[in-house]
């Protein structure tokens, strides 16, 4: 009864720093994402030791809770009008983010001297992003324009490019030292990514055809709980990508039901005080001293893996003829990294296990660098890109 009682007063406790985050964040003008990582880093293991083991122990369940919320709210930015709107400009920027990343810093770190196999293992982590971050750091703006469309767009399809990208890296160290196992790899990556569309589709046409049809208020929001529980359950059970699978759902229902709109406000009615906890448990199983052991590679990867976004941001633009006001934004509100790098870095560390500890240890390090520093730089781009300019054209004109 005690331990009960004492998880049950943390998880108070824990929504009320929630609350604090939001509203110190809107008064300092800080993204309550960092806030809430901040809070999680000083009263986790690495910080004051405060919360128990029975607290940290469900991270991983509500780690799935919350980013299946984000996933299929992300799909729902993924509507035929937006993508006629904004696709070419989704796919052709992020393609060229991960590629330029990707490229950046393998020659990179190669040049600066690493073993040519462990900078493709590095440049392929670059490619992996955090959606959950970016996307709240959107939804606290409260913008709603052409380019935070876009940027949903973006941050939902770019860690499926990633996943290609890392798997192509596998099959390139394999072809460069003679092993076959890199094709496996990418079949296995295509497989994965296929299957979690297909499940996606598989709960998003019926979903659409039930989801609304009950009036507001509790039915809908049971609902909403019901399809992201089903759909991350199903995707652990089959060993597929939850993240893919919530996307495409959210993408399927928001194309197919007439009452979506209701079901998604439901969405966002709930998934906060699960972002909360999800936030402030990822800051408590962050090791800030893992920075300490980085040296000139970990700020080699860092400085590269900004630049190879930036840049790499720029050029999709430019590419696919978006405006030249957004350009330069994309890559950097794209900075944010955590749970897909670090699912990479323990594959790239199984595999070749002569580069675990350096791969580890840059891997985790630059986590709590890009986590916490990340979502200042995007919402330092959202209120800059939304700033009008003399003789531009507005942001939100496409």
């Amino acid at each position: 009864m005690e331990d009960q009682a004492v998880t049950l007063i943390i998880f108070g406790l824990l929504f009320f720093a929630g609350l604090a985050a939001d509203r110190i964040g809107r008064r300092l003008r800080l993204p309550r994402v960092t806030l809430l990582l901040g809070c999680g880093l000083l009263i986790g293991h690495s910080g004051f030791g405060l919360l128990p083991d029975s607290i940290t122990e469900l991270y991983p369940v509500i780690a799935v809770v919350a980013l299946s919320a984000v996933a299929v709210l992300l799909g729902s930015a993924l509507s035929m009008s937006n993508l006629r709107q904004h696709g070419r400009v989704v796919v052709v920027v992020s393609l060229s983010i991960v590629i330029v990343s990707q490229v950046a810093v393998t020659t990179g770190l190669w040049a600066m001297g690493l073993p040519l196999t462990l900078a493709i293992l590095l440049g392929a982590l670059a490619t992996a992003t955090d959606p959950a971050a970016t996307y709240d750091v959107i939804d606290q703006s409260g913008q709603d324009t052409g380019f935070t469309q876009t940027l949903k767009g973006l941050v939902a399809i770019d860690d499926t490019w990633g996943l290609f990208a890392f798997s192509l890296a596998l099959l390139m160290i394999d072809l460069i030292s003679g092993i076959g196992d890199g094709v496996d790899t990418l079949i296995i990556a295509t497989q994965e990514v296929v299957g979690s569309i297909g499940l996606g589709i598989a709960i998003g046409i019926p979903g659409a055809l039930l989801t609304g049809r009950l009036s507001d208020g509790e039915p809908l929001r049971i609902e909403a709980l019901g399809l992201i529980f089903l759909t991350a359950g199903l995707s652990l059970m089959l060993e597929l990508s939850y993240l893919i699978a919530g996307m495409t759902a959210g993408a399927v229902i928001v194309n197919l039901a007439r009452h979506h709109t209701r079901a998604f406000h439901e969405i966002h009615n709930f998934e906060w005080p699960f972002m909360i906890i999800f936030f402030v448990l990822a800051g408590a199983t962050l090791d800030p001293e893992a920075l300490a052991t980085l040296g000139m590679a970990g700020l080699g990867y860092s400085v590269l893996r900004v630049l190879g976004r930036i840049f790499g941001g720029w050029i999709g633009g430019m590419l696919a003829h978006a405006p030249a006001t957004e350009r330069p934004y994309y890559g950097a509100a794209m900075l944010p990294q955590a749970g897909v790098a670090i699912g990479m870095a323990l594959v790239a560390a199984e595999r070749f296990p002569e580069f675990a500890p350096s791969i580890m240890a840059l891997a985790i390090g630059t986590t709590v660098g890009f986590e916490l520093i990340g979502p200042i730089v995007a919402a330092a781009t959202l209120t800059l890109q939304s700033r009008p300019r003399s003789g531009a054209t507005p942001p939100d004109s496409h």
